[in-house]
């Protein structure tokens, strides 16, 4: 009775090292994740600080406008005052001129308070567009990471890894800093008085 030999196709060996290909690009991947979200509330955060600062600046226009044209009126009036010679009429173009100067007075300290919040406004979409950047270029190098993890685990090619998780590096280094490190460095502008007051009135 003869001996059957049964032939079995060899497995190949798993390298070790894909191993940690997959785990690192799942870590990767989550870091990415979580930049991407965070760099999109900065985005947002710059558009909204944008808007509200192009209407506080067209605000202060409007204030500017009825500044200069009650200081027309007044002008006007003290012009004919001086011609005038009764005094029942002095006294209203008195009453006119203090009135037009009063409105004036108003109008600048309104305009002094709106230029304060839209400065500050404008500050704050800079600040935040320049932090969102930060979170960009964390999701560009995670990005690149993640493919050449990819590329390296289909090549079987451990060099692609390698440069990936320097690539990742970066990404990380740059997610580090934008998230928990920037504030520390670069404080964010700080809200005037009266528009703190007024937010935590309503």
């Amino acid at each position: 009775m003869s001996e059957t030999k049964k032939t079995e196709n060899p497995v190949p060996a798993v390298d070790a090292w894909t191993k940690w290909v997959a785990l690192s690009t799942t870590l990767l991947a989550v870091c990415a994740a979580f930049a991407t979200l965070k760099g999109g509330s900065f985005s947002t955060k710059t558009q909204l600080a944008t808007v509200k600062a192009s209407n506080r600046w067209g605000h202060y226009q409007a204030k500017s406008l009825k500044e200069t044209a009650y200081a027309t009126e007044s002008t006007i009036i003290k012009a004919l005052e001086s011609s005038l010679t009764a005094p029942e009429s002095k006294k209203i173009a008195g009453k006119a001129i203090e009135k037009a100067d009063e409105e004036i007075k108003r109008y600048k300290a309104e305009k002094a308070e709106i230029m304060e919040e839209a400065t500050y406004l404008d500050a704050d979409a800079a600040y935040c567009q320049e932090r969102g950047g930060n979170f960009g270029f964390a999701i560009m190098f995670l990005q690149i990471a993640i493919m050449l993890s990819a590329i390296a685990a289909l090549m079987k090619k451990q060099i692609f890894w390698l440069i990936g998780l320097c690539a990742g590096a970066l990404g990380v280094g740059f997610l580090a800093y934008a998230w928990p490190l920037y504030e520390k460095f670069h404080p964010a502008p700080v809200a005037p008085v009266h528009a703190v007051e007024a937010k935590a009135a309503k």
